[in-house]
């Protein structure tokens, strides 16, 4: 095994965990991989308390935060920068042709459409703004900044060079998620410490070059600064392809997703377990940029003729906060749905976070024997 990041980080295995949810963070951390937070999500008084939840339940061990912040959308060309009202603003710029289209696709499927219904001021998950603009990004950053953490990640570009610098000072090492070879030479050049290469097969926001033809020419264009292997990485089996190929570890997400400790709903978890990897789609519904995530009624909706076209991030999103808002605590099955791999096809049990982290590495270890 590469002991490169394990030593970098003072963790026992270069397995890095991906989630939104503060106690998949806590439990990979503690079973000796590395936890990293999403921002996303969350607003900057929320992620504080998360950030301070994390700090109280993994004893000094290190973890991370993951920010999003696109090299371009809508705000940044707009010249909006005031986060206190950027929502009722970036509203403004959806045509009514896209309100009244996601009404039919509700009301098609036995939502209640005439129910008014207030998206938040501001820039949190209910004003579908989150950390996808500079001016909602920024905070995030600064309150991650402001924890005892060791990884800031970036997902859809390098974090801005202030915050990397920020970070160096602190002695945080600064990771980005790429999909092409031109991008990690291009946050190398930035002074990003660990790109991240991410194949087609990754749920979220993904490039079209599959993990087996991406990773290897990554490693070989920016050597010697590693890599992290991730898409359709969720098994020891999967982990040592990754290390074969050149990775200094792994960076897996969508596995998470049916751990224990996962706060996702009961229909969300079984639509999850129940899945094969022909059931995910790359689709521009959720954001605005392609995003691979279950194939859904919603989804489909946007791939229709009749469908006005999705809007640029983080426009596309704010239709999916209101559709949210619309359904309601009963939303219908056939249009519920979130971003995942194809990696979902092996997520087939309900595991404890530190089981998952254990299961890898003994396959790991197990199939490193059986080739030697």
């Amino acid at each position: 095994m590469n002991h490169e990041l394990t030593e970098m980080f003072g963790i026992e295995y270069p397995i890095f965990a991906f989630s939104h949810c503060r106690d998949v963070v806590a439990a990979v951390t503690n079973a000796g991989g590395m936890g990293v937070l999403g921002a996303l999500a969350f607003s900057p008084e929320q992620l504080e308390l998360e950030l301070k939840w994390i700090d109280e339940h993994v004893n000094g061990r290190p973890y991370g935060v993951d920010v999003v912040m696109p090299v371009k959308t809508v705000d940044r060309d707009a010249g909006l920068d005031d986060v206190s009202d950027i929502g009722s603003k970036l509203r403004e710029m959806i045509p009514q042709t896209h309100w009244d289209y996601v009404d039919k696709v509700l009301a098609d499927h036995g939502v209640d459409v005439s129910r008014d219904v207030e998206m938040e001021a501001g820039a949190g998950m209910g004003a579908g703004v989150l950390g996808w603009t500079e001016a909602s990004g920024a905070p995030q950053i600064e309150i991650a900044l402001s924890h005892d953490i060791a990884l800031l990640a970036s997902a859809l570009g390098p974090p801005p060079k202030s915050a990397i610098d920020q970070a160096h000072e602190q002695g945080v090492k600064v990771a980005a998620l790429i999909g092409r070879v031109e991008q990690a030479q291009r946050d190398v050049q930035q002074g990003v410490d660990i790109i991240i290469a991410q194949g087609y097969e990754a749920g979220g926001h993904t490039g079209e070059v599959a993990t087996m033809v991406l990773l290897p020419d990554v490693v070989d264009a920016i050597a010697p600064i590693p890599v992290l292997g991730a898409g359709g990485i969720g098994s020891g089996r999967q982990m040592a392809a990754a290390m074969a190929l050149g990775a200094a570890g792994v960076w897996t997400g969508s596995i998470w997703l049916t751990v224990a400790e996962n706060e996702s709903s009961g229909v969300v978890t079984d639509k999850l377990l129940k899945a094969t990897s022909s059931d995910t789609v790359r689709s521009r519904a959720f954001t605005g940029k392609p995003a691979r995530q279950l194939r859904t009624a919603w989804t489909e909706a946007w791939e229709a003729p009749e469908s006005p076209g999705t809007l640029p991030m983080p426009l596309q999103f704010i239709l999916n906060a209101y559709a949210n808002r619309k359904m309601g605590a009963n939303p219908p099955k056939e249009l519920v749905g979130m971003p995942v791999g194809q990696i979902v096809s092996r997520m087939n049990q309900v595991r404890s976070s530190r089981q998952v982290v254990f299961d890898m590495m003994q396959e790991y270890a197990d199939v490193v024997e059986t080739l030697g």
